[in-house]
């Protein structure tokens, strides 16, 4: 138990100090990023020499990144998670509204792609014929070499719904890992001795192969989750959705530090968190 809670401690203090890495390695491509510094609003004619100043000496406390990351950081600490200058609305704000719109399309992206993909990797094995295993691999390749970019904007074009977009675009991965995964398991030599038994086809696989790619299903279901959400940057911009991903883009624009680095923070703590799941329940099932 002891051993249990150590490995528990470290694991989550890891995931802690990745996020607070990852939000500090985005605070740096904003800063040293080009065109970083200049506010639009100094070009206003209206505005007198005191009011620009003003606006330089706001920027200028943005330019001592330790510093700010710090300050940053103790004002996260009481909730404070700062105020974008872009978009002239709190971060708090701004990500309580758009990371619901996310969520429920990395959500229904990813059921779609998980239901095609290893619905197909699914017939492949239970089937045994060739061209099915042939005509899956041909359609996943194909999509896998599209550009993330032009499949939602076929799906924009078509009117179709553009969260199917997002399965469409993470299938391939899906598809060609669990096949990968089902097929090996189908030819072990326990799985060869069922079958000689005379059990039936879905009875292996339901009894033998599938609890035998139960862990790496798992394991790929965690990164697949961060194939998704890092396709949703592209999807939502292009379709107009309201999520982080479009916010991420327009921040990213207007080199927007403080909600770039909110933005950061909250993918890399989704990210870590969601590819350790499968490591914490691994142990909280051997304890």
């Amino acid at each position: 138990m002891a051993n249990a809670r150590r490995w528990l401690t470290k694991t989550l203090l890891g995931m802690l100090l990745t996020t607070l890495i990852g939000g500090f390695a985005g605070a740096m491509l904003v800063r040293f990023a080009p065109g970083y510094g200049v506010d639009e609003r100094e070009l206003d004619v209206r505005l007198s020499t005191k009011t620009i100043t003003a606006i330089r000496r706001e920027n200028a406390q943005q330019h001592n990144l330790a510093l700010f990351y710090m300050h940053y950081l103790a004002a996260t600490m009481h909730g404070d998670l700062g105020y974008s200058m872009a978009l002239g609305r709190p971060v708090r704000e701004l990500l309580s509204e758009r990371l619901p719109e996310t969520l429920t399309t990395v959500g229904v992206g990813l059921g779609f792609a998980w239901s095609l993909g290893l619905g197909l990797a699914t017939a492949v094995v239970l089937s045994r014929d060739s061209s099915i295993d042939a005509l899956a691999s041909i359609l996943a390749g194909i999509l896998l070499c599209l550009p993330t970019a032009i499949l939602a904007l076929w799906f924009f074009l078509a009117h179709a719904s553009t969260r199917l977009a997002l399965g469409v675009i993470v299938f391939p991965k899906i598809f060609r890992y669990s096949r990968n995964f089902l097929l090996e398991a189908r030819s072990e030599s326990y799985v060869i001795a069922a079958r000689a038994k005379g059990l039936s086809e879905i009875h292996i696989f339901l009894g033998h192969i599938l609890p035998a790619c139960a862990a790496r299903l798992v394991s790929l279901g965690a990164v697949s989750v961060s194939l998704a959400l890092s396709a949703a940057i592209p999807v939502e911009v292009i379709c107009g959705l309201p999520g982080i991903g479009q916010l991420a883009w327009q921040a990213a624009m207007a080199r927007d530090l403080c909600l770039l680095v909110n933005l950061t923070m909250v993918i890399t703590a989704i990210t870590v968190v969601v590819n350790s799941a499968p490591e914490l329940l691994k142990k909280g099932a051997c304890a």
